[in-house]
């Protein structure tokens, strides 16, 4: 993608409204508009990481066995009223009547919808586990919207939520889960901690939040150092193996961890001075195991190997994709702006020509290009006629994890310059050299 061709609507001045450094980088990048109290739109660069993000929430969550669908965004007050939720969730809850002054609601989440679906489709306990998920997007009048996308009212939310015939098939299907959480986060180069935590409105007896250590988080959490240093599980997890996926989470919940709702002052006091980590966090992740919560008001049952039904056990699990990008930004910054990880980066490679118009920079410019989008690379050429400090700095405020600098003076010499955003390293190399370096052949 040609710069010049890119809506990319840059602000110089940090903008007065953004409290923390997320919302101020992604309004100076311009990631995203705001629209109204706690209401975005997100522009092409935004949309470009969301994008990249949910994508990687994909892979993960159908390496896990959990299946795809999209669940509508308007929800009939009915089946909320079947749950009992209706009256219960809150002033949070936006309440609006359709033509025929029907009770409806813009979802602030999906436990009804999709135990509705399992009500008419799942019968036996043959049909069963069943995970489905969707990424879609909510609504949640908060009082206090802030923070940009972190506490928005409008937001994007995966949210899979699972169905077993116990509480055994039940726990299983929520340590698929948190295991794929972990390998969700780490491959967007975040160290998420899972800790012990309230369900809040969701419901249920067992829950987790994941949580990112960083200065700006909204709560307080505590936990052992030694998750610091845990291995996450890698690309050859087999999650059919409910013993090996049961073991991994044991490592992972063995340690002290908690968000301060569920913070045990006797237990933190047992743990060595230089083992405990008190600190900020953003939570980036929830999940819940609730049983027949939904199941047994709504009778979403099943016939059991006994002959006789069972309402089915259930889980629910979230992470917010939109509020995810926030939390990237607030782990990976520096004083010049994003730091994106490669993994979810908007382009691979920003392609500076210091002097758009001399002709030997245009064709060198051109080769790379080329070559570069040909081997799989995304690529923004910065074609502009801006000055070289301005070129420089939006390159470092928009955070892509490589720049390839192109002067008058290095391709003159057969030479580029190649610089590393997150280590601030720079190289020159030849040209061939630099193609190589980025898998094109020279």
């Amino acid at each position: 993608m040609r710069l010049s061709q890119f809506f990319l609507p840059i602000l110089k001045e940090n903008p007065r409204e953004a409290e923390i450094v997320s919302h101020r980088l992604m309004l100076r990048a311009g990631m995203i508009r705001q629209q109204g109290q706690g209401s975005f739109s997100w522009l092409p660069l935004g949309k470009l990481v969301l994008d990249k993000v949910c994508r990687i929430i994909r892979e993960e969550q159908n390496r896990a066995g959990a299946l795809e669908i999209l669940m509508p965004t308007i929800q009939s007050a009915d089946l909320w009223r079947e749950s009992g939720r209706y009256d219960d969730y809150g002033k949070e809850m936006l309440r609006i009547k359709d033509r025929q002054d029907r009770d409806m609601l813009y979802g602030p989440t999906n436990e009804e919808v999709v135990t509705e679906i399992v009500r008419a489709y799942v019968k036996s306990y043959k049909d069963l586990p069943l995970n489905l998920y969707h990424i879609q997007w909510k609504f949640r009048d908060e009082v206090r919207p802030r923070f940009g996308v972190m506490r928005s009212r409008e937001f994007l939310m995966k949210d899979a939520y699972s169905f077993d015939l116990d509480f055994e098939g039940a726990k299983a299907a929520y340590n698929r889960m948190f295991v794929s959480y972990l390998r969700t986060f780490t491959r967007m180069g975040l160290q998420a901690i899972p800790m012990r935590a309230d369900t809040g409105p969701i419901g249920g007896d067992l829950s987790h939040e994941f949580i990112i250590l960083a200065d700006t988080g909204e709560s307080q959490v505590y936990c052992d150092r030694e998750y610091l240093s845990l291995k996450v599980p890698g690309e050859n997890t087999d999650f059919a193996n409910d013993s090996e996926i049961a073991d991994i989470v044991k490592t992972w919940t063995t340690p002290y961890a908690a968000t301060d709702e569920m913070h045990d002052e006797a237990a933190w006091d047992k743990l060595g001075e230089a083992d405990r980590v008190s600190a900020r966090g953003i939570e980036v992740g929830h999940i819940f195991h609730f049983g027949d919560k939904y199941s047994k008001p709504m009778g979403a049952k099943v016939t059991g190997p006994d002959g006789k039904d069972h309402f089915v056990s259930g889980g629910s699990y979230g992470i917010g994709p939109s509020r995810l990008v926030a939390a990237i930004i607030e782990a990976s910054h520096d004083d010049n702006g994003i730091i994106w990880p490669e993994a979810v980066a908007p382009f691979d490679i920003g392609l500076i020509n210091m002097k758009v118009g001399d002709a030997d920079c245009d064709r060198v410019c051109g080769e790379l290009y080329a070559a570069f989008t040909g081997a799989g690379k995304d690529v923004l050429y910065d074609d502009t006629d801006q000055r070289p400090g301005g070129k420089f700095a939006t390159a470092d405020l928009i955070g892509l994890p490589w720049q390839v600098i192109v002067g008058p003076r290095g391709v003159a010499a057969g030479e580029i310059e190649i610089k590393n955003r997150r280590t601030g390293e720079r190289e020159t190399l030849p040209v061939a050299e630099a193609k190589k370096r980025f898998g094109a052949i020279a």
